[in-house]
């Protein structure tokens, strides 16, 4: 009987049977960025599908607002940041269109309660709205007078009571008069309803529609199309995406899931690569000789290749289908991280489905098939009589070409660093980024060229230690390429760490320079929901007071041009001053042109680090849209220095003031003589605090950034430690052999265990190194383009925990991984077959 034919299949499946051990960690590599991706998958499609279900608008079918997002050419929209108005004529028109019942407006104007009482701001509604949530009469009647209000039922309060509530820090006297409640109670904020007339008067923007809540008699979505069709620019949306309408900050956390879960993505996948081809690696190298065998049979070059790639999509697939369910009790975890640093609302609501565990498969699969091409790569093009010689010595050393390709990675890592030279502000931070990842490359390719270079430095002073250490430095020499697979990921989590950290710290360390620095003021006074023009007079009035001048803090999206000609729309932090009271209250350091010459809508100041960004200087031209969506188009009078501390725009406060959701000044700047009045601002409700503690600007945008960077690292950090577990395990195990010989021929399990030791500490001593050494140029580079200093602001404890934490990890996981290659009897394992 003629024996069954040996074809690849059979190969598979017996190198799947003999080799469970090593193949392991190739799966928990991939396992791990299965979960990862699908986690992040869940945030993209969440970003696209999920968001907030509404709470005010719950009664009626369709709720209209005004478009809140600028559009972008091939890229995300950017979210307004503050609430455009409806045109006053829309409810007439739209309750004129087939199918609809009634239109309703609404305005939302917040009132705060003196005393710091919780909650601290409500929110004051005309009565009207309360059909929009479906609130009825509970007790007492609606409002009748400017002095009557009506509360929910709950809140603590009675009819006839009479309450204090302040609009834009000037207080007013209520006397509840009725209350209201429904079946679903709004649980963001309380609200309050007032005359239709007093809503009027207390609005800056006199009563402008905000929303409006249409009731149909029929199909609300063609209702709701047909308002589309009929208004271009009105929103109009059904069933939970009235939230969008309803909730500002939905359309931004929508457009910060998306961009987040994209870039943590991309750069899983690529440390995925990484990772899944240095574990390969390392799978590969015990099964040298069956390579040199099959090589030396007849196996062709492309049947290698097809055997290592078929065994790792073997092991990939089921690693990749086991991986999906963890990555979807990931995103909830993610989804709680971003919550509490205040990313994303903690009602956003995550979209489920299996596309991101399709994409999550398809891109985890993909990483695996080009990792496994990268390490069949030397394998499969030796010829048999070289393979048969390495499978017994061992692989030589790396190519001229892979060293001089991680040469010209780590000249142009280094000369990318070097740009904030030239550049300053965005540009200097992106090519700082991209100067890190450029290094690492350069790492990568050169690794086992770096490690043996530093083994042979301190390789005699090893061998004159200890015997421990003749052993450590000879098995270092000897397996370079297995040491570096070791150093590598471990280096790469160091850098990596140490540059996503730094970047937010070296931020929010110039930012707050800057604003301490540009406050000349004695105090800062701010309300809960605002400072009106009349309350920052108020201020200028009181006993020892000897300026006081209102800021007005809101953002805007400017156009510029990419260096393909494309149109860019990008979000800077927008400051309204009133250029004739912040004398001697507010320094920006103006380089040139004058901060006087700011008048209306006309003329902006930018930064200098925005105008070197868009290109601009005094007397040229700035178009965009203001944070309601108005027009910008106005001539730059003046470049100053402190735009981290105050915002890249400055521009009239009355104008900035009228394109905010309030219409209020976000806090007033107060200088005093030497009787501070603090004690009175505060009995009237204000908040008061010294003007040297004024935040910056951008405190808010930094720290979400921070935090992102924070959450980003985290997850990346924590796949890199299991990976660094994993290549220490499996090359360890590899050595089991050579450890049994060694207590044949006399050593102790203790000898080999000191040995072992000393190799860990080389290991982390020299991941510690490179990993540093790769984050040194990114850093200084970005801390000069921030604020020109080039040694970098570093949070020391984060920066010892990573470095040190990583460090820690290699000599843990080695000690674990030797104790396991021990436990077999020496006997035993030398007789195994290799």
């Amino acid at each position: 009987m003629s024996a069954a034919p040996l074809g690849l299949g059979r190969i598979i499946r017996a190198d799947l049977r003999h080799h469970r051990r090593s193949l392991a960690g190739v799966f928990v590599a991939i396992f791990v960025a299965s979960a990862l991706v699908t986690g992040l998958g869940v945030l993209v499609e969440s970003g696209i599908r999920g968001g907030l279900a509404p709470q005010r608008y719950t009664a009626a079918e369709v709720v209209v607002g005004a478009v809140q997002q600028v559009d972008v050419p091939e890229d995300l929209p950017v979210p307004l940041r503050e609430r455009a108005s409806v045109p006053a004529d829309a409810a007439r028109e739209i309750a004129a269109l087939p199918g609809v019942e009634a239109v309703v407006a609404d305005v939302t104007v917040p009132l705060s309660v003196p005393g710091g009482t919780t909650p601290a701001v409500v929110e004051a509604h005309p009565w009207s709205a309360t059909a929009l949530t479906g609130f009825t009469p509970a007790e007492g009647r609606e409002p009748a007078a400017e002095d009557e209000v009506v509360v929910v039922s709950g809140a603590g309060h009675a009819v006839g009571e009479t309450l204090a509530r302040a609009h834009g820090g000037i207080a007013a006297t209520y006397t509840v008069v009725g209350l209201v409640s429904a079946e679903s109670m709004p649980e963001r904020a309380v609200p309050v309803f007032l005359t239709d007339e007093r809503v009027r008067d207390l609005d800056p923007h006199g009563g402008a529609p905000q929303a409006l809540g249409v009731f149909v008699d029929g199909d609300p979505e063609r209702t709701a199309t047909a308002i589309r069709d009929a208004f271009p620019d009105l929103v109009a949306r059904t069933g939970d995406a009235r939230g969008d309408v309803e909730f500002l900050d939905s359309a931004a956390a929508r457009t910060l899931l998306i961009a987040i879960g994209s870039a943590f993505v991309g750069t899983c996948i690529l440390v995925a690569l990484f990772i899944v081809a240095g574990t390969l690696s390392l799978s590969v190298q015990p099964r040298r000789r069956e390579y040199a065998l099959l090589r030396a049979v007849g196996a062709t070059p492309s049947q290698v290749h097809a055997l290592i790639a078929r065994e790792t999509l073997a092991v990939a697939v089921v690693a990749a289908l086991l991986g999906i369910a963890p990555g979807y009790m990931l995103s909830s975890v993610l989804q709680s991280a971003f919550v509490a640093g205040g990313v994303i609302p903690g009602d956003f609501a995550l979209a489920l489905s299996p596309f991101p565990a399709l994409a999550a498969a398809v891109l985890v699969l993909g990483a695996a098939w080009g990792a496994a091409r990268i390490a069949a790569r030397r394998p499969a093009r030796l010829d048999p009589i070289e393979a048969l010689r390495e499978s017994s010595t061992g692989q030589g050393p790396i190519g001229l070409p892979r060293i001089i390709t991680g040469i010209v990675f780590a000249a142009a890592g280094v000369s990318v660093s070097t740009v904030p030279l030239m550049l300053r502000g965005d540009a200097a931070v992106g090519a700082s980024a991209g100067a890190a990842i450029m290094l690492i490359v350069a790492l990568a390719l050169l690794g086992p060229w770096l490690v043996a270079l530093c083994v042979r430095l301190v390789g005699p002073v090893l061998r004159r230690s200890s015997a421990a250490g003749f052993l450590a430095a000879a098995h270092t020499t000897a397996g370079s390429r297995r040491m570096a697979a070791a150093i590598l990921p471990i280096a790469l989590g160091i850098g990596l760490g140490l540059v996503q950290i730094g970047g937010p710290a070296i931020v929010a360390d110039e930012a707050a320079t800057q604003a301490r620095a540009g406050v000349t003021a004695d105090l800062r006074v701010a309300a809960p929901a605002g400072l009106s023009p009349d309350a920052v007079g108020a201020l200028r009035d009181e006993p020892g007071v000897t300026a006081a001048t209102g800021v007005v803090v809101s953002t805007a999206v400017l156009d510029s041009l990419d260096i393909e000609g494309q149109i860019e729309r990008t979000e800077y932090v927008l400051q309204g001053v009133d250029p004739t009271t912040a004398d001697g209250l507010l320094d920006l350091r103006v380089q040139e042109g004058s901060l006087t010459a700011l008048d209306g809508g006309a003329t902006v100041a930018v930064s200098a680090d925005a105008a070197h960004t868009l290109g601009l200087d005094v007397g040229d031209p700035v178009t965009g849209v203001l944070g309601d969506g108005a027009p910008l188009e106005a001539t730059v009078v003046g470049i100053y220095e402190r735009g981290l501390g105050f915002g890249d725009l400055t521009m009239a406060v009355d104008h900035v003031r009228a394109h905010t959701s309030a219409a209020l000044d976000s806090f007033a700047l107060v200088s005093v003589d030497g009787d501070a009045p603090a004690d009175a601002f505060a009995a009237d409700g204000l908040q008061v605090a010294p003007g040297s503690g004024q935040k910056p600007s951008m405190t808010g945008a930094v720290s979400q950034q921070g935090w992102v960077s924070l959450i980003g690292l985290l997850v990346i950090l924590g796949y890199i430690a299991i990976a660094v577990v994993n290549t220490l395990v499996m090359a360890t195990g590899e050595r089991s052999r050579e450890f049994a010989l060694l207590q044949l021929i006399g050593g102790s399990r203790g000898q080999v265990r000191a040995t072992m030791r000393t190799e860990a500490i080389l290991i982390a001593a020299l991941a510690m190194v490179f990993g540093v050494l790769v984050a040194i140029p990114p850093l200084m580079g970005m801390s000069y383009g921030i604020s020109g200093q080039p040694l970098p602001a570093m949070p020391v404890l984060g920066s010892l925990a990573i470095v040190g934490g990583m460090g820690a990890l290699a000599l843990v996981a080695l000690r674990v991984a030797t104790g396991a290659a021990l436990r077999r009897r020496p006997i035993e394992e030398i007789g195994s077959r290799e």
